[in-house]
């Protein structure tokens, strides 16, 4: 079932949400249902559970194909992570354009690092750890700073490279909503 997104002023956004106990329930699966449905009526590329108003550590990202928000970046493998854990491997950060279901209709450029470790576990409990970079790399981060109470415009460096998508897309290179 599709849910309503929480958007940037609700106070749920910026509380840090709790591990899941358990796994391979009924209610984590219902909850990943709606969050899948969610994320598809929107073209999103992620969502995180506290997005939909639930306080766990829970994202989805990716798809298998072309994403109409985001036509140009590269295809991220569909991902149900639980509990996840994000290191950084290297130094070396980049900035790009991120929009966010939470903050509908904005996009800003935001850095984040270049390459990282994830982990966590399936819905059933099975571990994944994977390394990543680009796209992927950033996609999983947005996603986890949900988990901490984080929007991307929190990450904002230069606030002149902040806006409404389609006055954005008018005068560059960003693609509106």
């Amino acid at each position: 079932m599709r849910r309503e997104v929480l958007r940037m002023g609700d106070a749920r956004l910026l509380a840090r949400a709790a591990e899941v106990p358990e796994f391979a329930t009924v209610e984590l699966d219902a909850l990943l249902q709606d969050m899948r449905d969610t994320m598809a009526a929107l073209s999103g590329a992620g969502l995180a559970a506290p997005q939909i108003g639930v306080p766990l550590r829970v994202v989805i990202f990716g798809g298998a194909g072309f994403n109409p928000r985001y036509p140009d970046a590269p295809v991220v493998p569909y991902t149900e992570l639980v509990n996840p854990v994000l290191e950084p491997l290297g130094e070396q950060t980049e900035e790009g354009w991120e929009g966010c279901l939470s903050v509908p209709g904005l996009r800003g450029y935001v850095p984040r690092w270049r390459r990282l470790r994830y982990r966590g576990f399936t819905p059933q409990g099975e571990p994944i750890d994977r390394e990543v970079e680009g796209f992927h790399a950033r996609v999983v981060q947005h996603e986890c700073d949900h988990l901490d109470g984080i929007l991307y415009p929190m990450r904002i460096r230069d606030f002149s490279r902040f806006g409404f998508a389609d006055v954005l897309a008018a005068g560059s290179a960003v693609r509106a909503d």
